[in-house]
């Protein structure tokens, strides 16, 4: 069985903030490793929130989320999510959201969100 996983494409625009998420649509198979990337480049904004919406449900579900380098993880997403990133310094910021072993049930729209 193929595993259709969703990712938001998404530049938003807020407050001069530009947050661009990497792939507009994934495709993939039961047990592999997927990697979603964000980044943005406003300096001092070193947190980086990531969020799930499932197919329909209008409500968004933190995964979790990076301060700096420290990641929290909401419990329901520790297991099977991961997050990675560096927001630290004066260049631009990126992070990562790993799911590693794909599930059906991890068919989503993924979106990931920036503060200070």
């Amino acid at each position: 069985m193929i595993c259709l996983l969703f990712c938001w494409s998404l530049t938003a625009v807020a407050l001069g903030l530009e947050v661009h998420q990497s792939h507009s649509d994934l495709f993939r198979n039961p047990g592999d490793k997927v990697q979603i990337f964000c980044s943005h480049d406003k300096t001092d904004y070193r947190m980086m929130f990531w969020y799930e919406r499932q197919p329909g449900s209008n409500a968004l579900k933190l995964i979790g989320y990076l301060n700096y380098k420290a990641v929290t993880m909401e419990d329901e997403f520790k297991e099977s999510f991961g997050l990675d990133g560096d927001l630290g310094g004066d260049t631009a910021k990126n992070g990562s959201l790993q799911i590693q072993k794909l599930k059906q049930e991890h068919s989503a729209v993924y979106y990931c969100a920036a503060s200070k």
